[in-house]
């Protein structure tokens, strides 16, 4: 949240200066300030896991957040009772002509397959073209990052040689961007996937802005250059179990997968998983909802375009 100082202080040209975010008495007067309406399209087959996961990173903030979780109706979930669907979701077609300061869309377990091969690929084509004229800002993950990639720029995704799988250090770019705002250098991150949209042409998409990326895992975080659409291909939202319960499940499937990068201490399953991503995931969840949510959208949410 920004500190409210006196318009004449002088101190405040040097802390804007240092990217410090400040408010002064005209701004703070004039603000309107109501609770933020936030949709979250919840992809994940386990969807319960996820909610709990993403409502940790989103209560981390001072802001008051109306929380609406959507659910495709072109695909039926096999691993959470229709009893919870049926009470806690709603369809596309139900919220359709509602407005949203913010909408977070999660990653799915689908990224073998090619995009127009996944059942409910129409129906989110529509979510990604609604999204534009009805919510302010849009947070991607993983899939859903890559997929949102793909409409809107038409990127494509490759396969990689072997599952991307492990806590990853990422750089900083464009330090001054308020989304990195009060991260370190370096910051941790797991990634859990088996596709990645090249590096050479995410940097080669002049719509983009590349804000973290990792020699190793590639181009994690990137937005639109009006920070309207913002993609991670990471899970900063992931616990500390969770590439641990990830990692068992492929296991026991016969998968080969290799044991996740920089996780357990001495690359040993049996050793409780270190967890040094949280800090930084509470952070980008925060300066998202802060800048380019809470402080851009228009009060009056029929006011988006």
């Amino acid at each position: 949240m920004p500190i409210k100082i006196q318009n004449d202080l002088p101190v405040k040209e040097i802390l804007e200066k240092e990217n410090l975010f400040v408010v002064d008495e005209n701004r703070a007067t004039h603000q309107d300030i109501r609770p933020l309406q936030l949709c979250i399209l919840n992809l994940m087959p386990k969807k319960e896991e996820t909610e709990l996961q993403l409502l940790r990173m989103l209560s981390n903030t001072p802001l008051q957040i109306d929380i609406t979780f959507m659910r495709m109706s072109s695909h039926k979930s096999l691993n959470t009772p229709i009893s919870h669907l049926q009470k806690f979701y709603y369809t596309f077609e139900e919220l359709r002509e509602q407005r949203f300061d913010g909408l977070i869309i999660t990653g799915a377990p689908v990224e073998k397959m090619e995009y127009e091969e996944v059942d409910y690929w129409p129906e989110l084509c529509d979510v990604f073209a609604w999204s534009k004229t009805n919510v302010f800002s849009t947070f991607h993950i993983c899939w859903g990052a890559q997929a949102g990639l793909y409409y809107h720029y038409g990127l494509k995704k490759r396969m990689l040689s072997e599952k991307l799988f492990g806590v990853y250090s990422h750089k900083v770019r464009h330090r001054r961007e308020p989304l990195v705002r009060g991260f370190d250098d370096y910051f941790l991150i797991p990634h859990s996937r088996y596709t990645e949209v090249p590096a050479r042409a995410l940097h080669g998409c002049r719509d983009l802005k590349i804000l973290a990326e990792s020699e190793e895992a590639g181009v994690l975080l990137c937005m639109s250059r009006d920070g309207r659409m913002i993609f991670i291909m990471g899970h900063a939202e992931y616990d500390r179990n969770t590439l641990r319960d990830e990692y068992f499940r492929d296991a026991r499937k016969g998968l080969g997968t290799a044991i996740p990068i920089n996780y357990f201490p001495d690359d040993n399953p049996d050793n409780k998983p270190l967890l040094e991503w949280r800090a930084h995931s509470y952070l980008l969840y925060s300066n998202w909802l802060n800048y380019y949510v809470y402080q851009r959208t228009p009060y009056d949410l029929n006011e988006i375009r």
